[in-house]
């Protein structure tokens, strides 16, 4: 059961959406000084209009490592879901050990005002920790 796992404290691993030429992309960046290893990322959006609920398709990904100071791309995003939650539900192994962590970038979050240098991708994103 998912509640006898003992889930250790994510640190120094971080969502960022960023903004090239091609448009919106999710990536994945290590911080930490670790490799991880076996990464599952699940993503989904979700939300309320006046209206109506909203919600996206759940896409699962898996990245086998990703070492230290490194990133991996996750998936291109549509700028039409940054009105919704969007969420990014991490998990992945070092050393045998499983760590787990949800970012979720809230309703209007990802605009342009929010933008900041990313060293690591050489492009400006909205970074998540």
């Amino acid at each position: 059961m998912r509640k006898d796992i003992d889930f250790a404290p994510v640190k120094d691993v971080h969502v960022v959406i960023a903004k090239d030429d091609e448009g919106w992309k999710v990536f994945l960046i290590n911080r930490n000084e670790n490799k991880l290893e076996n990464t599952m990322v699940t993503s989904k959006g979700y939300g309320e209009t006046k209206t109506e609920k909203q919600k996206t398709s759940t896409l699962r990904h898996m990245i086998p490592f990703i070492d230290s100071g490194e990133y991996a791309l996750i998936e291109p995003i549509d700028e039409s879901v940054f009105h919704l939650n969007n969420e990014y539900w991490v998990s992945y192994f070092i050393d045998g050990r499983v760590y787990d962590k949800k970012f979720i970038f809230v309703p209007d979050s990802i605009v342009e005002e929010n933008l900041t240098f990313i060293e690591e991708l050489e492009m400006n994103g909205i970074l998540h920790d």
